[in-house]
């Protein structure tokens, strides 16, 4: 007899977390929902690239080095990989608050402010902390429930808190906080130097066949360089301009959200209790720190309560499968048939008759 085995189904966290994020291959890629722009930075850089070593690669390889496509294709592929791994991952997203945990934390509010009188308006709920002996101040997030940690900030496109948010960048589908910090400058310092080499070398390339058939015929004879050409042109300042700009981040320690605000360069001209006041200290912890692992625990699996559903135990699985059949009787002949004893249930007991009036007075 075959035996069916039935797998339960299993509910991801990843499935259930809120916020606006899409995952695919079973969470292990997390993106922001709005990803049009990021699919125009792939097709800029592979078409691009494309092209480049489609017609010019192979011509300056014969009349120049065969070292140029080496090289193109190593800041090519590094481009791409920093790419993806800024785009695909978790920048430091913050669990939100449970229920429980948030109906905690209403109560110590209350606690600490007291009552409201009706009409005004409550204080702004803010706790201190202290670091390097500077007061920085944590915010509450009413839509997390939580109060930040020290640097993080609600992101209104993918709506999570981020730790050590930054920004959010369409161009890679993603915010970018403090687990792929790193590797978001790694992707436009590298795009920088990439942008520049194909740029340059076309320049080259187009300079070599002027020589030879001139200079229109040459224009005339590789449209795609001069597309190339044109790409490369209005990306180079770009690009370079804001890999300048975050290398003037990493050297003071800061994130663009905190220079945007002027959390530092302000009125108060607070200093930056994060900066070691040292360039390449700087660079080391942005650039080089330990990488935090992710809080959120996508594949991690929900219990039965909050998945939603309760999966049938192994003996209803096991009863569900196996067919029904009747039964078994035994026979049994008129001698051996058992009494019935049992009152039918449409038909009640018979209630006791109630003595006359007359004889109950009699008897007292």
């Amino acid at each position: 007899m075959s035996v069916m085995v039935v797998r339960k189904k299993v509910t991801r966290k990843w499935e259930k977390l809120p916020g606006r994020n899409t995952f695919c291959c079973d969470g292990r890629v997390m993106m922001a929902r709005q990803k049009g722009i990021f699919y125009l930075t792939l097709f800029l850089i592979l078409g691009t690239c494309t092209l480049f070593f489609a017609f010019e690669c192979r011509y300056l390889a014969v009349q120049l080095s065969p070292a140029i496509p080496v090289f193109a294709a190593m800041l090519f592929l590094f481009s791409m990989a920093t790419l993806l791994r800024t785009s695909f991952s978790d920048p430091g997203v913050i669990p939100r608050a449970l229920p429980d945990e948030a109906a905690f934390i209403e109560m110590e509010i209350e606690a600490t402010n007291g009552a409201v009188p009706q009409g005004q308006r409550p204080p702004p709920r803010i706790k201190n902390f202290q670091i390097n002996n500077q007061i920085v101040k944590l915010k509450y997030c009413y839509t997390c429930k939580i109060f930040r940690p020290p640097r993080a900030s609600h992101c209104s496109i993918c709506d999570n808190c981020v730790e050590r948010f930054d920004h959010h960048c369409p161009w890679v589908g993603n915010c970018v906080g403090k687990r792929n910090y790193r590797y978001f400058y790694l992707f436009i310092l590298s795009l920088s130097l990439l942008t520049i080499y194909v740029f340059a070398f076309n320049i080259v390339y187009v300079a070599l066949k002027s020589l030879k058939i001139g200079f229109l015929e040459t224009l005339k004879e590789t449209p795609g360089t001069v597309l190339e050409v044109l790409i490369c042109f209005f990306t180079l300042w770009s690009v370079v301009g804001l890999t300048g700009f975050h290398t003037f981040l990493v050297a003071l320690n800061q994130t663009t959200n905190e220079d945007i605000k002027g959390s530092w360069t302000g009125k108060n001209r607070v200093q930056n209790p994060y900066s070691h006041g040292n360039i390449v200290k700087n660079c080391c912890e942005v650039l080089c720190g330990p990488l935090p692992p992710s809080v959120l625990d996508r594949r991690g699996i929900l219990p039965l309560e909050e998945s939603g559903s309760r999966p049938p135990s192994t003996q209803e699985t096991n009863s569900s499968l196996l067919p029904q059949s009747p039964a078994p009787t035994e026979h049994l002949n008129s001698n051996e048939m058992p009494e019935d004893n049992s009152t039918p249930e449409e038909m009640p007991p018979p209630e006791p008759p109630e003595p006359p009036q007359d004889a109950t007075e009699a008897e007292k």
